[in-house]
């Protein structure tokens, strides 16, 4: 008879799981929690401790340390000399294993947690078990993730390919390299004393060193250019050990072509931008700088404004939206040459209307900002950068004159009016996302001008002067720019062009210059006192 061992520290689905084998001929042996969890539902369970004639230990630090149990796992069915020797020390065949590991990470992000408490939720036997069945990945089967028992149920009423056993044999190692990264990283934070061990890294310090783990999600045509290859990747959580759905690492292509290196960059860059709004808002994209935003009450009048502020830089675009596709915004999309579209749900009735333009991809992904400002990597000439992801926290209350963010001051004469303030935070949320030197003029709701990448923040003002909507002028407008005017000809450019008010960090050595400039063209000047450059 077939012989799985079960032992669990998330025990959802595991009842259910033991159930199914149990039904295809299995023994269950387990351990611990995981015997009393089966026990309680009515399967019968034979203990590790009637397999090893040892009983579990050291307060459970030892329970499967035995040959008879990795002797089982290890044997390999091909070989007769192995068969042999468990034959006579009378080990039995273990068939499967299923392990996940103890919660360290739970542990891990509790700074209250003592540091021998996390030294106890280092699990010992669970890798080794894993490790175990995972090197013999052709005659045992290694299971770590409760998503994949009802495959491996399904698998079992045939025979389980080599494919399906080398898959699951991955995934296992990749749960313990994982695992093993996050207790390196956690005890780094601790240093030991005449008293104990304290953690003494600072809570806004890097760790020495950083882990990254990565799951392929599919091999891309090619990269930036033909001539290179290039792999999509989703990252693994090392700090939870979950594999996030989040953002581009749980994207859905719902139609259209496969989507290109460049395709996911200009993705990821729009839906960055309309994930700063809790309004319906809607992003086009060229080249990762945006060419229009827009908020409005509907996600299709967003769409519409956003297209419309530059709608010859749209043609070919991508776009981003931070409701479901409905019909409405369906029409408009497809009234449209663009490229690839991502949202996080299309309706029903959308879905026909946007298959009219077959080609183009339409992308599902779930973009709502995180709970916590995750890390940001890039990679340099044989380094790699690590920083929090910038976050435009002071838009998140109401701006006016008499209730300023932390940091803000008006330093012109002239107040912003109320209709300016909203377009001073629409616009300074934009130009977050906008490449440096970056200056973007706008409404309340939607952009009018954007000038990116620049050299000089006064080339930055040129530039979107002269791209701006239809060649239309700007009176009436505000500007936003990422980081202070060094001199007073961007501003006297700003006021040229028609804007009434200007937001920007502030912090020039000629700031009592670029005021002065303001004063004179009676332009409402903010400083923010905070910088958002975006290389």
């Amino acid at each position: 008879m077939p012989i799985a061992l079960l032992s669990v520290s998330d025990k959802s689905g595991i009842v259910e799981l033991a159930r199914g084998l149990v039904s295809r001929g299995f023994t269950i042996v387990s351990t611990g929690g995981t015997a009393r969890r089966l026990t309680a539902a009515g399967l019968a369970v034979t203990s590790v401790s009637e397999l090893t004639g040892m009983p579990e230990m050291l307060d459970g630090r030892v329970k499967t340390l035995h040959p008879a149990i990795h002797g089982g796992i290890l044997a390999r069915r091909d070989r007769s000399d192995d068969l042999a020797a468990l034959r006579r020390h009378r080990i039995a065949l273990i068939d499967i294993v299923v392990v996940n590991l103890y919660p360290f990470a739970e542990a891990s992000l509790k700074p209250e947690t003592p540091f021998d408490a996390l030294v106890e939720e280092i699990d010992i036997g669970g890798p080794s078990l894993v490790r175990a069945a995972a090197k013999n990945f052709r005659h045992t089967l290694v299971v770590v993730d409760p998503a994949d028992y009802p495959r491996v149920l399904s698998a079992l009423d045939r025979t389980p390919s080599l494919a399906f056993r080398f898959e699951l044999a991955r995934k296992a190692f990749t749960a313990t390299a994982t695992f093993d990264a996050m207790v390196v990283e956690t005890l780094g934070a601790f240093t030991p004393g005449e008293s104990g061990f304290t953690r003494s890294q600072a809570a806004d310090e890097q760790p020495d060193t950083y882990d990254l783990a990565m799951e392929k999600i599919r091999q891309l045509r090619y990269g930036e250019n033909p001539h290179q290859r290039a792999t999509w990747y989703r990252a693994l959580d090392l700090e939870s050990g979950d594999d996030p759905a989040w953002g581009f690492g749980g994207a859905t292509l719902l139609q259209g072509k496969d989507l290109s290196f460049t395709n996911l960059l200009d993705l990821d860059a729009a839906a960055r931008i309309v994930a700063e709004f809790e309004v319906p808002a809607a992003a086009v994209v060229k080249h990762t700088n945006p060419c229009g935003v827009a908020t409005a009450a509907t996600i299709a009048d967003a769409y519409l404004r956003a297209r419309d502020a530059d709608s010859l830089s749209a043609f070919g675009g991508i776009v981003a939206l931070n409701r479901a596709i409905d019909v409405p915004t369906a029409e408009g999309i497809v009234s449209t040459k663009i490229d690839c579209v991502v949202a996080s749900a299309v309706d029903a009735d959308a879905r026909g209307i946007l298959k009219r333009r077959s080609g183009m991809r339409v992308v599902l992904a779930d973009f709502t900002p995180a709970d916590s400002s995750p890390l940001e990597l890039r990679s340099i000439m044989g380094a790699m950068l690590v920083q929090e992801r910038d976050a435009v926290a002071e838009v998140d209350e109401e701006w006016s004159s008499e209730a300023l963010p932390e940091g803000f001051r008006v330093v012109s004469r002239r107040h912003p009016t109320s209709a300016e303030w909203e377009a001073l935070r629409f616009s300074w949320r934009v130009c977050a996302h906008v490449k440096s030197n970056a200056v973007v003029f706008a409404n309340r709701e939607q952009t009018l001008a954007i000038g990116a990448g620049q050299m000089s923040r006064v080339d930055a003002v040129r530039a979107a002067v002269m791209l701006a909507r239809s060649g239309q002028p700007l009176t009436g407008s505000v500007a936003a720019t990422d980081g202070f005017f060094p001199f007073r000809d961007g501003v006297d450019e700003v006021a040229g062009a028609g804007a009434t008010a200007v937001i920007h960090p502030g912090g020039s050595m000629r700031d009592e210059e670029v005021i002065a400039a303001a004063d004179e063209h009676a332009l409402a000047m903010v400083f923010t006192g905070r910088r958002h450059f975006r290389h």
